[in-house]
């Protein structure tokens, strides 16, 4: 009996749930115009990341139209603020006439081009958590979101109440993402991790070097990113499972984890055929050729992948026989007999300029490109028939120009709606319109060091 009473009860509190999800769904999109808005639209993110991997993931969020509030420490702010340079000059100083009770903002030689590469579309709250008001207001708002993104140390937000299983018993529907070095569990979960020694630690730092040579980070914090892909993916997908179940649940990402999975066919030829990778450069293990090719004037990256691409090759290198030749005709051959094939190309290639090679192997059917530097990038032709660099006026930087959306999306928008905030922006907005707070109420907050009110002029 008493089972059987459990089940009822639980069942019962799975369809308040479910009818308390479906209410705010119908009222997001009762608020919405027939032009096209973001996916997540109507859905309200409380955004406690900083650096690069969470701050990545929320960014994503936002350019979707979720309504992103990212809390920040009121003096330090996110630690990227003060990574640089470079900075984006302030063409008038974040300071302006400041109401009774609001402090001068904390001074920035200029907006970080760090913060401002992932914080787009977001709106900045300056809160303390170490404060008890502090935490207050967070746990309130925290009952007003729908997901919750945060990177702290494993147990350090439920040493102040602000965990996933304190905050489930008033917002059951709520969608918390934790992103930390290791995960929550394991022997190595209380340990911080950056990209870069994650990079060393799950192999990616071994791969990645000339051949021969020490081991090479990556250019760009890929680690960090993929994990906030995953994180974003893992938030809709949660979504999606609470419009179906009403509840929500806590997401488990961490950056050792991602990175295993990111080594693909490399871990694969380990775990399959006991193979221990090396570094190959820019060369393929598995493909030939598939490398990059010095120029008169600078580098060619070429890829044949199979004996179609490969033969088409051979004629544009002036040398159709090779196709057929036993130490060529297949691509096991090519593999075997890497280094011969290389000074053939080698050969030809060496004699033409970037510009004359890209002419010579146009129209060829064969995967091509110059290694390009990040200004010839954004001058790609492709990039900006797409549009992919986007500016967006910012209240104190002036123009600033942004990498957009990397998806088109034809029934709803990814878009840049907001520039990157300053620090407590939006403090006195979301205290307001979201928790309903009187004015007496953020005098308060404020007068007890729990949040800072920063009135930008703006």
């Amino acid at each position: 009996m008493l089972g059987k009473a459990m089940q009822a009860a639980s069942s019962r509190a799975d369809k308040a749930a479910r009818a308390l999800w479906q209410l705010r769904l119908r009222r997001s999109h009762s608020t919405q115009s027939n032009a096209l808005s973001g996916a997540l639209s109507g859905i309200r993110v409380l955004d406690m990341t900083r650096i690069l991997a969470g701050p990545y993931c929320t960014m994503l969020l936002g350019d979707l139209g979720a309504e992103v509030i990212k809390v920040e420490h009121p003096t330090r702010g996110d630690d990227t603020r003060t990574w640089g340079p470079p900075f984006k000059s302030y063409e008038r100083t974040p300071a302006g006439q400041h109401a009774d009770g609001a402090a001068p903002p904390p001074a920035f030689p200029g907006e970080s081009a760090y913060y401002l590469c992932v914080n787009r579309n977001k709106k900045s709250i300056a809160v303390d958590m170490k404060k008890k008001e502090g935490r207050e207001i967070l746990v309130a708002l925290a009952q007003k979101c729908d997901v919750l993104v945060e990177n702290f140390v494993p147990g350090k937000l439920a040493e102040h109440k602000l965990g996933y299983e304190d905050l489930r018993v008033a917002n059951p529907g709520l969608v918390y993402a934790s992103i930390t070095g290791y995960g929550s569990t394991g022997p190595f979960s209380r340990k911080p991790g950056y990209d870069v020694i994650i990079e060393a630690e799950a192999g990616l730092m071994h791969i990645t070097g000339e051949e021969g040579g020490a081991p090479v980070k990556v250019g760009v914090a890929v680690t960090d990113i993929a994990t906030g892909l995953y994180a974003h993916g893992a938030i809709m997908a949660a979504l999606i499972r609470r419009a179906q179940t009403g509840r929500g649940q806590h997401l488990d990402l961490s950056l050792l984890q991602t990175q295993a999975s990111l080594l693909a066919n490399i871990g694969s030829n380990y775990l399959v055929g006991g193979r221990e990778a090396t570094r190959w450069g820019t060369k393929h293990p598995s493909i030939a050729p598939y490398e990059v090719f010095a120029t008169k004037d600078g580098s060619v990256c070429i890829g044949a992948g199979n004996n179609i691409q490969f033969t088409a090759l051979c004629r544009r290198l002036g040398r159709p026989e090779l196709a057929e030749h036993p130490k060529f005709h297949s691509n096991a051959a090519r593999v075997a007999n890497r280094e011969e094939l290389v000074a053939v190309i080698n050969q030809v290639l060496a004699k033409k300029t970037t510009s004359e090679t890209l002419e010579f192997l146009d129209n060829s059917g064969l995967p091509f490109g110059p290694v390009n530097n990040i200004q010839q990038t954004f001058e790609h032709p492709q990039l900006k028939a797409r549009r992919v660099v986007q500016e967006i006026d910012h209240p104190f930087a002036g123009k600033i120009k942004l990498v957009g959306p990397a998806v088109e999306y034809s029934e709803s928008e990814a878009a840049i709606r907001l520039p990157p905030p300053m620090l407590g922006q939006h403090t006195g907005e979301v205290l307001r319109s979201v928790l309903g707070y009187s004015d007496h109420q953020i005098e308060a907050a404020v007068r007890s060091g729990s949040t800072a009110l920063y009135n930008y002029d703006i």
